[in-house]
């Protein structure tokens, strides 16, 4: 991994989200499907938080890189939370940002008491996309302060069509904004800018920083 490359990119990036932010963002650097390389190159232009779809991932990266001696990161579990792998997890994530069954808090609660936890609300279709209604979303917060968990914030994957992610997005912080939680990650490589305009705090980018993943096929900008 070219760590020049990145730093040029993370800095288009950062005008990216300059051009429209009202208030401090912060990038998570999603490092799924790339070697520990990435994660070096993060640290190496300035990025403090990485974020990780899959727990063998996760684990197995933040080992390395903790067994090389750097500054330590925070680490973020993005994907789809299976309830058999949490106990796993929990020593290696410093935040939770796909909560939303109940089931998942109260895991989470017994195996990392006190955690930090955003809640995902859904927006977009298809496999791969839960979340939880806008309806659900202020009892679940309920409950998992209740156990013990530190709900920052809501987190969501927006659906493609720019009017629909721009209302998606809307509803996101209104919801946050209903509930007094500080965290709005919203925003991905494709839609950053609507994200950042519509009250994002964090994005969650990718493909921006490192290319597209190794094994597959180059992606076009979709809008």
């Amino acid at each position: 991994m070219d760590a020049g490359l990145v730093a040029e990119r993370v800095d288009e990036v950062r005008r990216r989200i300059a051009r429209v932010a009202t208030a401090p963002v912060s990038i998570v650097a999603v490092t799924k499907g790339f070697g520990p390389d990435a994660v070096a190159a993060a640290r190496a232009v300035g990025l403090t938080d990485v974020g990780e779809n899959f727990a063998q991932e996760l684990v197995a990266k933040r080992r390395e890189d903790e067994a090389s001696g750097a500054s330590a990161l925070a680490w973020h579990f993005l994907g789809a939370i299976q309830t058999n792998k949490v106990r796993v997890l929990a020593p290696m994530v410093d935040c939770w940002q796909s909560v939303w069954r109940e089931r998942e808090a109260e895991r989470i609660a017994v195996a990392d008491p006190g955690a930090t936890v955003l809640l995902q609300v859904g927006f977009a279709s298809g496999a791969g996309r839960p979340g939880l209604s806008a309806e659900a979303v202020a009892a679940l917060a309920i409950r998992a302060t209740e156990l013990g968990l530190r709900v920052e914030g809501l987190m969501a994957v927006a659906p493609r069509p720019p009017e629909e992610a721009r209302a998606a997005f809307r509803t996101l912080r209104g919801l946050a904004d209903q509930l007094g939680l500080p965290v709005r990650s919203m925003g991905m490589t494709e839609d950053l800018e609507l994200a950042v305009a519509e009250g994002s705090t964090m994005v969650r980018v990718g493909r921006a920083l490192f290319g597209d993943r190794p094994g597959r096929e180059p992606r076009a900008a979709s809008w």
